[in-house]
Order: C-alpha cells, then sequence, then structure tokens
C-alpha cells in the first residue's frame, strides 16, 4: 500500500519549529478558557435554578420569606430550568450571528486584536453575570438576557480566529492528526470548566463564574502580547509557499466536483497569477465555495447534538439519577474525554484515507448505536461514564472534526489557492450554520424534557444525527467512489 504524504514526508512534526508549538499552545489554551467558562453555567444550572426559585427550594437561605418572595424570580424550579435553556438559546442565537461577523471581521483586522479583545470583554461580561448580579443580590430576567446576548457575540470571535491562525501555520499535511488533537481544546476547556466550578461551587455559584472570569481574562493579555497570527510576522514562508514545491499539494481533501478541471466557478477571486496579494473573498463567495453548504447544514444538525450534551449532561445526571451536582460535574468529563480521542483517531484516519466523508459517515452510524445505549444506562457511575466516553467519542469526534480540520480544508481548496484571508469567513459560516442549529436545539431539549421525558430526547437526538448523514450523503457517495477508483488505478500500475 502506497501511504499518503503525511508517511512519505518522515516524521510528520519534524518539520515544525517552536513557533509552531507555540501557536498550537496559545491558540488551543485560549479557546479552551473560552469554553472553561461556558461549561461553568452548565455545571451551575442546579444551584442557579434553586437560588431563583422562592425559600421553598431555598432551605439553606436565611433571610426572611418575605425579603426572598420580594426577589425571587419564578415560582417553581420548572419555570426557571425553563429559563435556564431560553438562555442557552439565547447565548447560541447570538453565539451563531456573532460567528458569521467574525468571520468576515477577522478576514480583515488583526486576528490577534479580535481574539483578545472578545476573551477579555466576554470574561468581563460573565463576572457580571454570575458574583456582580449574586453580591448585589440584582436578580433580573431581562439583565440576564441582555448579559448573555453580549457574552455570545463576544465568544464567537473565538473560534474563527483560532482556526484562521492555525490554518496559517499548519498546511495539508497530516492537517487531520494536528487539528485531530488540536480540536481537543473545547473538551479541554469543558473538563476545565467542570474542575473548577465543583472545586469552588461549595463557596456558592458566583465563585465559579469569578473563577473562570478571572483566567478567561488574564490568557486574552498572554494572546494580545504573545500570539504571532502569521509565519510572514517573522520572515518565515507561508505554507502555500512550502506547499507549491509538493507534489500532490493542490489536490484537497475537499472536492467540489468529481474532477477539479470539471468545477468552474461563475466568479472570480483572482484576477491573474501575478497577484500574490488575495484580498478577502466576500460571504455569498464563501458560501459559493464546493462542500461549504453541505457540511455547515450537517453541522447544524451534529452541533445541536453535540452541546446539548455540553449545556444538559450535568443536569441530566442530577436531575434524572439524583447524584450530586458536584459529583455529576466530575462525571460529565468523561464525554469530553471521548471526544477528545475520537477526533484525534478519527484526524489520523482521514489523513491516510486522504478522505473525510467517509469517516465521519462510519462514527455517525456507530453514534446512533451508542445514544440508544447510553439512553438505557442503568442507576451505576461506571457504567454511565463508560458509555458517556463511547458516545463521545462518535459524537464530539465528527463534530470537533467538521468544526477544524474540515473548516480549514475549505477554507484552503485549489479554488481560492490556499487564501488564509478565506479561512476565518469559510471557519464562521460552518460554524454560525452549526450555532443556529444547537440555539434552537437547546430550547427544544427543554421543551421535551419538560413535556415528554428525557427518553423522548434521546429519541430526538438520534433523528438528528441521522440528518447529518443525510446532509453529507452526496459527498460520502463522491469520495468512497473517489477511494474506489484509486484503489483500482494503483491495482492496474502494480
Amino acid at each position: 500500500m502506497a501511504w499518503p504524504n503525511i508517511f512519505q514526508r518522515g516524521t510528520l512534526f519534524s518539520r515544525f519549529s517552536h513557533h509552531h508549538v507555540v501557536v498550537f499552545l496559545l491558540t488551543f489554551f485560549s479557546y479552551s478558557l473560552l469554553h472553561a467558562s461556558r461549561k461553568t453555567f452548565s455545571n451551575v444550572k442546579v444551584s442557579i435554578s434553586k437560588q431563583w426559585t422562592p425559600s421553598a427550594f431555598n432551605k439553606s437561605i436565611r433571610l426572611p420569606v418575605e425579603i426572598w418572595s420580594s426577589n425571587h424570580l419564578f415560582p417553581s424550579a420548572e419555570e426557571a430550568t425553563l429559563f435556564l435553556g431560553t438562555l442557552d438559546t439565547i447565548f447560541l442565537f447570538s453565539y451563531a450571528v456573532g460567528l458569521f461577523i467574525s468571520g468576515i471581521v477577522g478576514d480583515r483586522l488583526n486576528l490577534r486584536w479580535v481574539l483578545s479583545f472578545g476573551m477579555c470583554s466576554s470574561a468581563l461580561v460573565v463576572f457580571v453575570f454570575g458574583p456582580v448580579t449574586e453580591w448585589l443580590h440584582f436578580y433580573n430576567k431581562g439583565l440576564y438576557c441582555c448579559l448573555w446576548i453580549g457574552n455570545g457575540l463576544l465568544q464567537s470571535t473565538g473560534w474563527p480566529c483560532v482556526v484562521a491562525v492555525m490554518g496559517n501555520w499548519f498546511g495539508k499535511a497530516g492537517r487531520g492528526v494536528v487539528f485531530g488533537l488540536w480540536s481537543a481544546c473545547a473538551s479541554v476547556g469543558n473538563i476545565l470548566g467542570a474542575c473548577l466550578a465543583s472545586s469552588v461551587l461549595q463557596y456558592g455559584y458566583e465563585y465559579a463564574f469569578l473563577v473562570t472570569a478571572a483566567v478567561q481574562f488574564a490568557g486574552g493579555i498572554i494572546i494580545f502580547f504573545g500570539l504571532l497570527v502569521s509565519p510572514e510576522e517573522i520572515g518565515i514562508p507561508g505554507i502555500e509557499a512550502e506547499e507549491n514545491f509538493e507534489e500532490d499539494s493542490h489536490r484537497p481533501l475537499i472536492n467540489g466536483a468529481e474532477n477539479e478541471d470539471e468545477y468552474e466557478p461563475n466568479y472570480s477571486i483572482q484576477e491573474g497569477s501575478t497577484i500574490t496579494q488575495v484580498k478577502a473573498i466576500s460571504f455569498y463567495q464563501a458560501c459559493c465555495l464546493p462542500g461549504v453548504i453541505p457540511y455547515s447544514l450537517a453541522y447544524a444538525c451534529l452541533k445541536l447534538v453535540n452541546y446539548s450534551f455540553f449545556f444538559w449532561l450535568p443536569f441530566y445526571l442530577s436531575n434524572n439519577f439524583g447524584w450530586k451536582e458536584a459529583e455529576a460535574d466530575k462525571l460529565s468529563i468523561w464525554y469530553d474525554v471521548g471526544g477528545i480521542i475520537g477526533g484525534t483517531l478519527q484526524g489520523f484516519v482521514s489523513d491516510v484515507l486522504q478522505k473525510r466523508a467517509p469517516v465521519l459517515a462510519l462514527s455517525l452510524l456507530l453514534a446512533v448505536g451508542s445514544l440508544v445505549g447510553y439512553s438505557r444506562s442503568p442507576n451505576d457511575k461506571s457504567i454511565n461514564a463508560l458509555l458517556m466516553a463511547v458516545t463521545g467519542f462518535f459524537i464530539g469526534g465528527p463534530s470537533n472534526m467538521i468544526s477544524s480540520a474540515i473548516s480549514a480544508d475549505l477554507g484552503h481548496q485549489e479554488l481560492i489557492q490556499g487564501s488564509s484571508e478565506a479561512l476565518a469567513t469559510v471557519t464562521g459560516i460552518v460554524d454560525g450554520t452549526g450555532s443556529i442549529g444547537a440555539a434552537v436545539g437547546q430550547y427544544l431539549v427543554s421543551l421535551i424534557q419538560d413535556n415528554l421525558g428525557w427518553m423522548w430526547v434521546f429519541y430526538f437526538f438520534i433523528l438528528m444525527t441521522s440528518c447529518t448523514i443525510l446532509f453529507i450523503s452526496p459527498l460520502i457517495v463522491r469520495e468512497i467512489r473517489h477511494l474506489t477508483q484509486r484503489r483500482q488505478a494503483r491495482s492496474l500500475s502494480e
């Protein structure tokens, strides 16, 4: 068997300098911190729900009934839970809108400035949402909604920027492995957020927000002074210049037609080969790039499922099995562990095959079975953790691959000659569409759970996972056909 380029060039990581390592780590931990602050909200939902309901649900509160009753937000825990689901939806809708904007802005302004501004500003909003409102005993639904809209918009600066920076530093060779490992940043952030929240939750939910906001703000400062956006900033040739020397560098992993020559775009991004500086492409042009729309729609369905686990898993464990909130927070980490392993291994396999869609299809088919198994998990923490990790492997893994490696592939197609000026916009479109699906899903999850129960929520997840496969099915068929043709050509040449 002739191994792909990743193995023909010797050790993949030998081509990387210490600058690559620093960029990898800074972008990795910057997005981890953003995700940690999001995870904190899902980890303290039970505590917030108790704080927002009357004294009957707050026996530990030593305030007189009259004072508490004049300040509570909701008459029952059920209504508080529904509002928490509404906040999730508000956050994700504003996050989705922000992603479309941030992608365009990131392609036109300095990525380091945009990322640092988003991290620091989001940290300040989280600080007001948690500690400030609780210390002042000021509970207001309108204020919470406004703050969470602002947090969604500010947090949206993160993903398009970090993917674009990574795309500037790491080329096609081994992108599935590198981005598969790097995309674990979201899962590491979830783990970090769960650990930070559970460690200080005994002092009050506001301290969980305080700790994550402080760490995130410090991270934003480090990014501003330490991140190199592209190799050209320090005089190192960019990845396009390096890949021009590679024989197969112009054959993308994402193909818009069965043969590249068959695709004739109805717009021009570059006027001629003499132009070395590519202008940032428009939103419409980015949407017209081959594969962007199918993967965006597929990611809308898949991110709905993935983020439902992200937002509701600790609450589900505590609500359905009666486990303590801190224990549920720690146990939910296993979903992210599965996602980390799944994203890395599936990225490696896709590099070997030089195709992404068939790997996604197989993983998503197995994800349906894992969802059925997890929905019937017994009241046993060890078995639950194992089933949770398997579910994370088959759902979190494909989600990480679409949002990172595949987004980078889409933004570095031959059609635009690997222009980094398209990468943030394409990433914003894919992740923004995914966030719209996730936003709708969070409200539906709370609605389905309240009226039909948790089992119907899992049926809903199975339906959305199946829709993910459906949206990328044309790409699956095309790439399997390419693999078959390549194998036949290799057999004839031997």
